[in-house]
């Protein structure tokens, strides 16, 4: 089998792709404009990448591609619908960066909380400021409204419950045995639930998939309906959250937003470029999309992908099939 991997990739999964037999070429600095001429050199029957975008026209030029395969959780940088329309199967990695996403809100969470940025901030600008920065509400016993229960809302939960915060959390796939199980607060899956749970959340983290129905879920009437100087954390997707209506509820409710996802985000791995949320008058936090670049989770994900690649050349058939072809 012969693989083309056009992102960073632990050594360790190269290696173990290679136990398997395959031939495999690592040009983690391909982009979709040098992407086609990579495959057709290649042959490359699987095409692995983590952020780089996969669009239709990379697809259809791929004559000799079998399966692409997304080291991570997300794939809306792959054009899945053109690969099903050519019977190319995409899979994913679901839950092995859960974890490291995990982590990461919680980060934000304490950062918005104790104002560590800030902080930082006043120290290197030679401003000694300890009565200011004293005051904080602390997290335990606060309500944290979880949006999303998949691998990462359910970890999340599981962090939380560490410090001893009040769980909500809303999901279209949770059920009151789980919530049970998790010891948490279940908010029916309906608008109108989502809304009422808000003005009771002393923070809100988001943790849904983008989909049609997804897409600027967390717009005017939801900022509406959040708490003055609530928190609000966002590592999901960028085009769930309306900026603007963000924006809007920073300055004027004083919501204290954390964002690792946005709206038009490069899909190059470093360019100059900055997000009109940045200029908010109040606080906002932000990350660079790297919720699942911990060394712990690309190990997963490398592991998981070998087992995706071992699946297909022993049997033909590709797990974790997102697009319904090749299960």
């Amino acid at each position: 089998m012969k693989v083309l991997i056009a992102d960073k990739f632990e050594a360790e999964g190269i290696a173990g792709l290679e136990a398997l037999g395959c031939r495999v070429t690592s040009e983690p600095d391909l982009n979709p404009e040098t992407l086609p001429e990579a495959l057709r050199r290649t042959e490359a029957e699987i095409l692995i990448v983590r952020s780089t975008k996969v669009p239709a026209g990379v697809i259809e030029g791929a004559s000799a591609l079998k399966g692409i395969i997304r080291a991570g959780a997300g794939y809306d940088n792959i054009d899945f619908e053109a690969a099903k329309t050519r019977g190319v199967p995409v899979c994913n990695c679901p839950g092995m960066n859960a974890v490291a996403v995990a982590e990461l809100t919680i980060g934000h969470l304490i950062a918005l909380d104790r104002r560590l940025c800030e902080q930082d901030a006043a120290l290197r600008g030679g401003t000694w400021d300890k009565a200011g920065f004293a005051k904080a509400r602390g997290l335990k016993g606060r309500t944290l409204l979880v949006v999303g229960t998949g691998a990462i809302g359910t970890e999340v939960i599981k962090r939380a419950k560490a410090f001893e915060m009040k769980i909500m959390a809303q999901s279209r796939s949770l059920g009151d045995d789980t919530a049970r199980a998790l010891g948490i607060e279940p908010i029916p899956y309906t608008r109108e639930a989502l809304i009422k749970a808000l003005g009771r959340a002393d923070a809100v983290s988001i943790h849904v998939a983008s989909t049609p129905d997804t897409k600027s879920l967390c717009g005017p009437g939801f900022f509406a309906s959040m708490n003055p100087g609530a928190y609000f954390v966002n590592t999901s997707r960028g085009d769930i959250v309306d900026e603007s209506a963000l924006r809007e509820a920073v300055e004027s409710k004083g919501i204290r937003a954390a964002l690792g996802v946005y709206q038009g985000q490069p899909s190059a791995k470093t360019a100059d470029w900055s997000t009109p949320v940045a200029d908010a008058k109040g606080v906002v936090h932000f990350t660079h999309h790297c919720g699942a670049s911990t060394d712990q989770a690309q190990l997963a994900v490398a592991e998981e992908t070998v087992r995706i690649v071992k699946t297909a050349v022993e049997t033909g058939r590709f797990i974790h099939c997102v697009n319904g072809v090749g299960e």
